[in-house]
């Protein structure tokens, strides 16, 4: 892609895709493409905002447009979707990235749409409760559906999300799967008051397929302490309670690096888990990791944890236990996870993510 290429990226502050958004943005931004970062729902917190608009090469814009899975009705996310387009032309970029793809399920765009699919309800929906999809969940899929269809290219963070998502939706072909990065930090010193052995588990608690609920009652078997960072109240009004946790609450990045320095046990039982740069952060860090054996965990990081059956609480304790007890063990599945997210880095990723852009322009001119 020539240098000066204008890239209209949109974002949200509510998760993980604003981590991906800023890595990915940040990388561009050195291979010279402005990136144009449109935040969706609920502003950032300063000090978020403030790490965004100080990259050299993105500029910030806080629009309030709806995100796609709290909206109340198919015409908030068509409405969000022409007012994307509208921005796209005021900042006349040569291309649209869309981290929600329903965004694009009914706009008239400008230039060629790149739709990156991170998670979806239906998806989420069939790993974690099953059976027909309820009406809420319905009109919702009805929109990723037609914005997929819609895109120039679709992106997924893993082949396995791929394979889900060209099955559930009835893609002509599979999604191209760009695995996630995250940027190594830099060493920190441990956390000073952690226990001496724990196991840890971070992320979006409140969401049903992160399957807090299991890990719970794992941790009420277990004799050493299972600390869980993260909200168990979530922006959509769900809301776990998990009283055999030690909850930690909503945690700053350099308190959970200070964690995740101690090295503990990090144990991730998603029922439903694309990438997961939760669990490449603690495996950047040398933890042993315990993980639910889902497709998307088993692709990633076979080789480098420790697996057991996604709902079952005793075959989670039973590992957890037998790690607290094996400081050799740990400190083998500690290395072979921080070999593994060697590979899984931001520099790959924006590679990737060049080529794929550099495809839908080129396609874009021939036309």
């Amino acid at each position: 892609m020539p240098k000066g290429t204008r890239l209209l990226m949109t974002a949200d502050a509510a998760g993980g895709v604003w981590t991906y958004a800023l890595d990915l943005a940040e990388g561009l931004a050195v291979q010279g493409v402005e990136v144009v970062l449109a935040v969706l729902g609920p502003a950032p917190p300063p000090v978020q905002a403030a790490r965004a608009a100080a990259i050299p090469g993105v500029q910030l814009r806080i629009t309030g447009l709806p995100l796609d899975w709290l909206a109340a009705t198919p015409r908030e996310v068509l409405d969000a979707g022409e007012a994307i387009a509208t921005l796209a032309r005021e900042e006349g970029v040569d291309l649209i990235h869309l981290n929600s793809p329903a965004h694009a399920a009914g706009a008239a765009f400008p230039v060629p749409v790149v739709a990156v699919s991170h998670s979806c309800v239906a998806t989420w929906w069939d790993a974690v409760r099953g059976g027909e999809l309820p009406e809420d969940f319905a009109w919702r899929t009805d929109l990723v559906r037609q914005g997929l269809l819609n895109a120039s290219a679709l992106v997924v963070p893993s082949r396995a999300f791929a394979e889900d998502t060209a099955r559930h939706y009835g893609l002509p072909q599979l999604p191209i799967a760009v695995h996630n990065g995250r940027r190594d930090a830099p060493p920190v010193r441990p956390a000073p008051d952690a226990p001496p052995l724990f196991a840890l588990t971070a992320g979006r608690l409140w969401d049903e397929g992160k399957n807090v609920a299991t890990l719970d009652r794992a941790a009420a078997r277990l004799g050493l302490p299972v600390l869980a960072a993260g909200g168990f109240s979530g922006p959509n009004g769900a809301r776990v309670e998990a009283p055999h946790l030690r909850a930690l609450g909503q945690l700053g990045g350099a308190e959970l690096a200070g964690l995740l320095a101690c090295q503990p046990i990090y144990v991730s039982l998603a029922l439903y888990e694309p990438f997961g740069l939760a669990v490449t952060e603690a495996a950047q860090a040398g933890c042993a990791l315990l993980l639910s054996d889902i497709p998307s965990f088993r692709e990633l990081w076979d080789g480098a944890a420790l697996f057991v059956p996604a709902r079952d609480h005793g075959a989670a304790a039973e590992g957890i236990a037998r790690l607290a007890g094996d400081a050799a063990e740990r400190a083998r599945l500690g290395g072979a996870a921080r070999d593994r997210a060697a590979r899984y880095t931001v520099e790959a990723m924006v590679q990737a993510m060049l080529e794929v852009y550099r495809g839908v322009l080129t396609q874009g001119n021939a036309a």
